[in-house]
């Protein structure tokens, strides 16, 4: 009756769409895997433009963990007040420049970058990544969570079971690449609203392009 089963060669779809964008810039313009792991933590729930642009003085400022750790709270207050729920932000990452110290100290795992605090799954992912570490996951942000599901890949409702979903139907060496794929298909083609069905190299495979195409 439906003909989208769930006997999908999925790992075959989605390699051209990792093809697509392998290379591509990542959102956030950090030079260094410090600067990363602080990015994705100010990043949630607010704009990569906005962490983009508070950053670059930021970073003039705090070029490394060992100066971040020396900051006190009203210095960071200062300079990340345009950033939301700032507050909160700066204590994580006062608690994760006492507990790291210096750069080279900056956890290389999954495990170890969860137990950071502001650091869940998604940013762990991403940090991974941009740093050549071998994928413990699939990174799910809120693009990632939007196509997975109008594709076919998962029906979940939330990041953990799309993650677990898309780990499930691919190869682990698509893991590393296939989060950020997706992440530049919502954002550039597969929109919140008038997804461009025409523009989407994967939409033949498509659920929702099927059903909402005519």
């Amino acid at each position: 009756m439906d003909l989208f089963e769930e006997t999908k060669d999925w790992a075959a779809i989605l390699r051209p769409l990792i093809a697509k964008y392998k290379g591509k810039e990542h959102p956030l313009h950090y030079k260094n895997i410090y600067q990363l792991l602080v990015m994705v933590v100010l990043a949630a729930q607010d704009s990569d433009a906005n962490i983009n642009k508070v950053t670059v003085d930021f970073f003039i400022k705090y070029p490394d963990m060992e100066a971040l750790s020396k900051a006190n709270t009203a210095e960071l207050t200062e300079a990340l007040a345009k950033v939301r729920f700032h507050s909160n932000k700066i204590a994580w990452l006062q608690e994760i420049a006492e507990t790291v110290k210096e750069d080279k100290n900056i956890p290389g795992t999954m495990k170890e970058l969860v137990a950071l605090k502001g650091v869940g799954r998604k940013s762990a992912n991403v940090i991974l990544r941009e740093a050549g570490a071998d994928a413990e996951g699939i990174l799910v942000d809120l693009h990632v969570l939007r196509v997975a599901p109008r594709l076919g890949i998962s029906k979940g409702k939330n990041a953990d079971k799309v993650e677990k979903d898309l780990m499930a139907a691919l190869p682990k060496n698509m893991w590393g690449e296939i989060g950020m794929a997706l992440s530049f298909l919502g954002r550039e083609t597969c929109r919140p609203t008038n997804p461009k069905h025409s523009e989407c190299i994967v939409s033949v495979h498509c659920e929702y392009c099927h059903l909402h195409k005519n």
